[in-house]
């Protein structure tokens, strides 16, 4: 049985026995002797008229005080005991402090309702035995006497009682909803905790992604001009300082796309305003993850053939279709690195190759292919170096954006790279 509510203080468990608190054993033993003494005293008169010792007397008195110490424990057998000892008029503070607590604790409420009954009605026929004789007056002031006692020595402890009880109830309800809330809001806190950590591991891929995209393509192109510059610098210097001028204006693109891209990430986010107190869920990066206004499209897939064609391949563009059709910009953009990407692998792996880009616009999607035939041997080979990351890259890019993407080698010796993006329009 749990203690009182205003008895209970702090959250911890300290007390021996039953008891949760220390101060509440103080309390229980402090009543107990009280109620011994009071029920002591008051079996000196009962032993008289009883004829048994007073000895007897007092040290049954005690005894039944003395349960009062128990009432933690069994609080139905204390008030028990109360209404047992009422026909001998002790047990005072017995029946009202057994009452209060009868009540205030997790007792069901029919037995609280028949003990206290049993309690009035000892209590009315106790008084109305001992007045009857004692007061010259009618029955009827003798019961209305006998009436008021009963109900004053019993109502008001269970009243109280009930009151403290569902006041405790109350407290320990929202004691568990402000627990249940607090582990939600932990719960929440890690789950953003979660949520901020895929967002910048996604973002640190989507830079790498993009770093080796525009990296990788220029450079390629870059190295192609220089092994073809230092091929001809001497047999053609026209051919040789035109290389020249495509490498230096590889190099400036390169340089303008990263700059671009590290100016996204210096941007600032806005901050929120001062007044503004509630948490935001952690925003998914903008830029790189989310920013494709500024991105390369489709219709630049020309100019991106024509600088392979320069840089020496044989690269054929068949566009079916709706030509020009405009996508949103996210696929725009992921349509546009595939090829990129494609083509760069096919300056690194089939130098010397025939290439064919193929870009169909479809009902509700646009496919994409480049394919490449079998190395020419005899082909100048520039040694760029590989970071295996590019068809890995590819397959992210189409299947964040629902699309399907195929990679392999062909039957003729060559390789090709296949995607389909949905078009993202309603």
């Amino acid at each position: 049985m749990t203690s009182t509510g205003e008895e209970q203080g702090g959250t911890g468990r300290d007390g021996p026995w039953w008891w949760e608190r220390r101060r509440g054993v103080a309390l229980d033993v402090g009543l107990g002797v009280v109620s011994a003494v009071e029920c002591g005293l008051e079996g000196i008169p009962f032993a008289r008229e009883a004829h048994v010792p007073v000895a007897v007397g007092v040290l049954f008195g005690v005894l039944v005080g003395a349960t009062l110490v128990l009432r933690r424990r069994w609080p139905i057998a204390v008030v028990l005991v109360a209404i047992a000892v009422s026909p001998a008029e002790m047990g005072f503070l017995l029946a009202v402090v057994g009452l209060y607590t009868l009540a205030s604790f997790e007792v069901p409420r029919r037995i609280t309702a028949t003990l206290a009954s049993m309690s009035l009605a000892a209590t009315f026929v106790v008084m109305y035995l001992r007045t009857r004789g004692d007061v010259e007056a009618d029955r009827t002031l003798v019961i209305l006497l006998s009436v008021f006692v009963a109900v004053a020595l019993t109502v008001p402890p269970v009243l109280l009682g009930l009151y403290v009880g569902a006041r405790r109830r109350l407290m320990e309800s929202l004691q568990e909803r402000a627990d249940s809330l607090e582990r939600e809001l932990s719960l929440l806190a890690d789950r953003a905790e979660e949520r901020a950590e895929w967002a910048r591991t996604e973002e640190r891929t989507r830079i790498a992604r993009e770093m080796h995209d525009v990296v990788a393509h220029r450079v390629s192109l870059m190295v192609v001009h220089a092994a073809a510059l230092q091929a001809v610098a001497v047999k053609d210097p026209v051919k040789a300082a035109r290389n020249a001028a495509l490498v230096g204006d590889m190099g400036r693109q390169a340089l303008t796309e990263l700059r671009e891209m590290l100016g996204v990430l210096r941007a600032e986010s806005p901050k929120p305003a001062a007044a503004s107190v509630v948490p935001v869920p952690v925003p998914v990066p903008v830029g790189l993850a989310g920013g494709f206004e500024d991105g390369p499209s489709l219709g630049e897939l020309e100019a991106l053939v024509g600088q392979s064609r320069a840089a020496g391949m044989v690269v054929e563009l068949d566009v079916r279709g709706g030509a020009g059709e405009a996508y949103p910009a996210e696929v725009e953009q992921a349509a546009y690195r595939v090829v990129q990407e494609a083509l760069t692998n096919c300056h690194k792996h089939a130098p010397g190759a025939r290439v064919v880009v193929r870009l169909a616009h479809r009902e509700g999607e646009v496919a994409m292919q480049v394919e490449n035939g079998p190395c020419d041997g005899e082909a100048a080979v520039p040694g760029l170096p590989s970071g295996g990351n590019g068809l890995v890259g590819m397959r992210e890019r189409v299947l964040g954006l629902g699309g399907v993407f195929v990679s392999g080698p062909t039957d003729a010796g060559g390789f090709r790279v296949s995607a389909v993006l949905p078009s993202g329009r309603e």
